[in-house]
C-alpha cells in the first residue's frame, strides 16, 4: 500500500481531531463535572464543525465529512452535557456508564 503525503497528513489530522475530544467527553461521563468547560467556546466549536461538515459535503470530500461528523457529535455531546441540569446530566452519564 502506497500512501502519499496528503493521505498521511489527512489521517493524522483526523486522528488528532477525533481523539482531542474523546478524553473530555469520557471525563464528563465519569465525573459529571462540566464546571470548568466554556459553553461559549463549545458552541463556537460545534458551529465550526457543522460548517466544516457542510463544506466537505459541498465538495463531496468524504474524509472531511466523516472527520467533522464525528467531531461534531463529540463536541455537541460535551456542549449538551454542559447545558443540561445536573439531574439530567447524571441520567445521561448513567445510561452510558452505569458503573461510574
Amino acid at each position: 500500500m502506497n500512501f502519499d503525503i496528503q493521505t498521511l497528513l489527512g489521517a493524522a489530522a483526523t486522528a488528532a481531531s477525533i481523539t482531542s475530544f474523546t478524553p473530555q467527553a469520557w471525563k464528563i461521563i465519569k465525573t459529571r463535572d462540566t464546571s470548568s468547560i466554556s459553553a461559549g467556546m463549545y458552541a463556537l466549536t460545534v458551529t465550526g464543525f457543522a460548517l466544516w461538515l457542510s463544506y466537505g459535503a459541498v465538495l463531496g470530500q468524504w474524509p472531511i465529512i466523516i472527520t467533522n461528523m464525528i467531531c461534531l457529535v463529540l463536541a455537541s455531546f460535551i456542549l449538551v452535557m454542559k447545558l443540561l441540569p445536573s439531574e439530567k446530566k447524571n441520567a445521561v452519564a448513567d445510561a452510558i456508564d452505569p458503573q461510574a
